[in-house]
């Protein structure tokens, strides 16, 4: 087998989202052309990919991680429960964890998300409390640089309430991309907000908030969006739990001040579903933000897999198709619209430019063997070609062997009457 990365520059016979059969030209990390099925047979054999068989998309981007928390479940054998469970349990973990320790399953995380499609990560990473509040965030600028050439992690500070400014200042210098933070667990939550966008603003840096992460209680999302409401830099919310259990009136309030201020939404289905509801043991309500009026607002909506095998979710498959499957269920989106939302939606809310199957666009791409995007979102079959900036960075292949059913045996019936 080749080694990998390796440069792609023909790909041959995919089938596209819409059905279509094509070929698609690739020069470095762009596409150059997308041509009808057939017109690329002379491109040299170590260049090409022939994707008969499989479905062509634009490569998902994971908007919400937490690399520095992810597969330590096991580790930590947690009890399982709610937020406040998942905070203290890891909160007990992290005081021994190491630049080392976390590095390494940082780096496991990412290979497996990039094994599955995922070209880039916007991960958030926890300020620590302690004599050395870094170590987290110089782990991931670590595993950062050790992936460059594979796949974009953007890094967030994820500052809580009793996090020090100076050491989200110090977490910036160090080279951390956004400022972040859990406001809805301050006392005063609105001078935590606050405090948290004074210093995004003060550096002219973006913001990825923890917004608003339960079922019911106050709300800051509304304020977020008013007060950046002129910000050039970008601005997102995760989460958003409580948008979704508003009154519908206030709701669509909220909803409006969002769209106006261009603020991106990251829904974060499987670990919200999972925290959430605990509390209510009949009619349990269910962790989501409203993702339809949302959408249906104009309000560009990002969906990410959050916490794998942590504290705060002790499951995950590392995979945007379970992503996109959720929210087909959870949230009542088309296959189509689930799947924009893990990836050109994703990309959008990361700023990142424009990927996929199209000229002009950067060659961040994903095949899935299939015979379209439902099957695909469905079955999530794990044979995958995986590009990145035009270089293949992953390949799966699966071979399956089932036993064959046993021979139709006739039987003949004797009428009596």
């Amino acid at each position: 087998m080749t080694s990998l990365p390796r440069p792609i520059s023909a790909l041959r016979n995919a089938t596209l989202a819409d059905g279509s059969v094509v070929d698609v030209e690739l020069d470095g990390d762009r596409v150059s052309a997308v041509l009808p099925a057939g017109s690329l047979v002379d491109a040299p054999a170590d260049v090409t990919l022939d994707l008969s068989g499989f479905v062509l998309l634009t490569a998902p981007a994971e908007p919400h991680a937490h690399l520095d928390k992810a597969l330590s479940w096991d580790e930590i054998n947690p009890p399982m429960g709610d937020l406040g469970l998942a905070i203290a349990s890891w909160r007990e973990y992290a005081t021994d964890m190491t630049i080392e320790s976390i590095a390494d399953r940082a780096r496991r995380q990412a290979l497996a998300m990039l094994a599955q499609g995922t070209t880039a990560i916007r991960t958030h990473v926890d300020i620590l409390m302690g004599d050395e509040p870094l170590r987290s965030s110089l782990a991931l600028l670590q595993v950062r640089e050790e992936l460059r050439d594979l796949m974009d992690i953007e890094i967030v500070a994820l500052a809580g309430p009793d996090v020090p400014s100076a050491d989200v200042e110090a977490a910036l210098d160090a080279g951390v991309d956004l400022v972040g933070g859990a406001p809805h667990l301050a006392r005063d939550q609105s001078a935590d907000l606050q405090r948290l966008l004074a210093i995004a603003k003060a550096r002219g840096i973006g913001v990825d908030m923890h917004t608003d992460e339960s079922l019911d209680g106050d709300h800051t999302l509304s304020e977020l969006a008013v007060t950046v409401r002129d910000w050039a830099q970008p601005v997102s919310a995760g989460h958003c739990v409580r948008l979704g259990t508003l009154d519908a009136t206030t709701r669509d309030a909220v909803i409006r001040e969002v769209a106006l201020s261009d603020v991106g939404i990251i829904a974060n289905p499987i670990t919200n579903l999972y925290l959430q509801g605990w509390e209510t043991p009949v009619a349990t309500p269910r962790g989501l933000t409203p993702v339809r009026e949302l959408l249906d607002a104009g309000v560009r909506v990002a969906a990410g897999a959050d916490n794998v095998r942590d504290p705060f979710n002790p499951l995950g498959r590392s995979d945007a198709l379970e992503t996109a499957m959720l929210l087909v269920a959870a949230a009542h989106l088309t296959i189509g619209e689930a799947y924009t939302a893990v990836s050109d939606s994703a990309r959008s809310v990361m700023s990142l430019p424009l990927a996929g199957p199209v000229v002009g666009a950067r060659a961040e791409l994903l095949a899935v063997r299939g015979t379209g995007l439902p099957d695909v979102v469905a079955n999530a079959s794990a044979d995958r070609f995986v590009i990145h900036a035009g270089n293949l960075v992953a390949q799966s292949f699966v071979t399956s062997q089932v036993a064959a059913p046993s021979p139709l045996r006739t039987t003949v019936l004797t009428e009596t009457r």
